[in-house]
């Protein structure tokens, strides 16, 4: 599945991508009312990957239920809405406006964003936080819900724990590193604020560390996400834990790099006589 933010809300690759070949599509993160995002310059490419500095820029979750989601309605594939929010209250209405609405299929709880200065990461970085959010979703919904963990933390089970407590359903480990790139001829930084999110290949071990660590400490399943372009990557993953993936920088190379994984991860289990991934998931 695409991840958070670098997929649009789905529609906009409808015409590029056989979306419901996908194992779901995860959207933007909607907000309780529109977000502007932050100042441009907002994405730099490293040489192993993206700094973004979006900052959740979205239309926001009534225009997203009134627009984008007939639409959803009509595809088999599951439609999973990214949520996030200034407040615990934000997070909890934003869910109640979304829950039972035709179209989407469950949440994903964003406390992981480090591209926004309140809300989000700073709710992810402390247990306690991490599940009082969690929890005020679950109240406010019957949807099945994912939260989305920051991999700038000490400590990641803990928080991991906290949010199966508070009610999550699943988990998707990780978000985007801290991360900054500085022009040195003009002698400012190469986005419009000083850090930005790092993805793509350069944090892939980061992410897959983590994944590891997680699904073998919980009992839901963990999404994984992290620098994920190839069919191998994708592997590595489930094999280290992972239940599913999800393929964020390398959409902006390829729009079908998640197409081709999926008929690598087919090719494989053939050639493998592997007859279900949970035959070699979490095998490490």
């Amino acid at each position: 599945m695409p991840a958070s933010g670098t997929f649009g809300y789905g529609t906009e690759y409808a015409d590029l991508v056989a979306v419901e070949r996908l194992g779901a599509i995860v959207t933007k993160g909607l907000t309780l009312i529109p977000w502007e995002g932050n100042p441009q310059p907002r994405l730099w490419e490293t040489s192993s990957g993206v700094l973004n500095s979006i900052g959740l820029e979205n239309i926001g979750v009534e225009a997203a239920i009134r627009e984008r989601a007939p639409v959803w309605a009509t595809w088999t594939v599951p439609v999973i809405a990214n949520i996030a929010g200034h407040t615990v209250d934000e997070y909890a209405q934003v869910a109640r406006q979304l829950d039972e609405v035709e179209g989407v299929s469950a949440l994903e709880v964003n406390i992981s964003c480090p591209n926004v200065e309140k809300g989000s990461l700073e709710f992810g970085t402390n247990p306690e936080m991490a599940s009082q959010v969690t929890a005020a979703v679950r109240a406010a919904t019957s949807l099945p819900l994912i939260v989305k963990l920051s991999p700038n933390v000490s400590d990641i089970v803990s928080i991991a724990s906290a949010a199966i407590s508070a009610g999550a359903d699943a988990l998707c480990v990780i978000n985007t590193l801290r991360g900054t790139a500085i022009d040195v001829g003009r002698r400012r930084f190469r986005l419009g604020r000083p850090a930005g999110g790092l993805s793509g290949p350069a944090i892939k071990p980061v992410a897959l560390h983590m994944v590891h660590r997680v699904a073998h400490a919980v009992k839901v399943p963990v999404i994984g996400c992290g620098g994920i372009s190839t069919t191998e990557d994708a592997l590595e993953f489930i094999m280290a834990g992972a239940t599913a993936v999800q393929v964020g920088t390398a959409t902006f190379g390829d729009a079908n790099s998640m197409i081709a994984i999926i008929e690598g991860i087919e090719g494989f289990m053939r050639c493998n006589g592997v007859t279900d991934l949970s035959e070699i998931r979490g095998i490490l």
